[in-house]
């Protein structure tokens, strides 16, 4: 599907592009305000930022390669669910993701998480179950990685990530961004389960 035939995924990337860009030519102001900031929305009740720290970035490649994998899974989900499923996949794995960290971190007030990681965490995960069949290729990576095995390489490195790597990548986020993107999928389309697992035994 061409992005331009997917309205809510056109809209979407084109909100993230541009709150972006602004969020970079005032970081101070836009990125403080609107970043997710677990002790500004337990103690001063600042809940939009549950929603709007989804649609800015830290930089240009945090930027880039959420915007590059959005574009390629995006429109073949929006097309295969429909618009209105896909903005619900796409709204709820972002807010779902943020709640381990609001929990974590709620007295603490230098902490900030920003970026669409999780809510496209939970486009994938929901694509790779209604297309078991597709490879999904890695940067720098020429092979493709059969879905399902990438799904549990994912997850399982997301797990190891949040326990032993102490970087400013919110594994947790990514974790529960799609294990959201799977169970609200579910929910949604029940029949999706047995067609995921008869897809697959032709495959391995």
């Amino acid at each position: 599907m061409n992005l331009l035939d997917s309205p809510v995924s056109l809209t979407i990337l084109a909100i993230i592009i541009i709150s972006s860009l602004i969020g970079f030519s005032s970081p101070n102001q836009i990125l403080t305000r609107f970043s997710l900031n677990p002790y500004s929305i337990v103690h001063y009740r600042k809940y939009y930022q549950i929603v709007t720290h989804v649609f800015i970035h830290l930089d240009w490649m945090h930027l880039l390669f959420n915007a590059l994998t959005f574009y390629f899974f995006a429109p073949q989900l929006e097309f295969a669910i429909g618009s209105e499923r896909f903005a619900l996949v796409f709204i709820t794995a972002g807010i779902v993701a943020s709640f381990p960290s609001i929990v974590k971190n709620k007295d603490n007030p230098n902490y900030y998480s920003l970026g669409a990681s999780g809510a496209i965490a939970g486009v994938l995960f929901s694509f790779i179950l209604f297309y078991p069949t597709s490879r999904i290729y890695m940067f720098f990576i020429p092979i493709g990685i059969p879905a399902p095995i990438f799904a549990l390489i994912y997850l399982g490195y997301c797990v190891y990530a949040s326990k032993y790597h102490s970087t400013n990548i919110n594994h947790e986020a990514h974790f529960w961004g799609a294990v959201w993107g799977l169970f609200i999928t579910i929910v949604m389309f029940p029949n999706i389960v047995e067609y995921f697992i008869q897809t697959i035994k032709h495959i391995f």
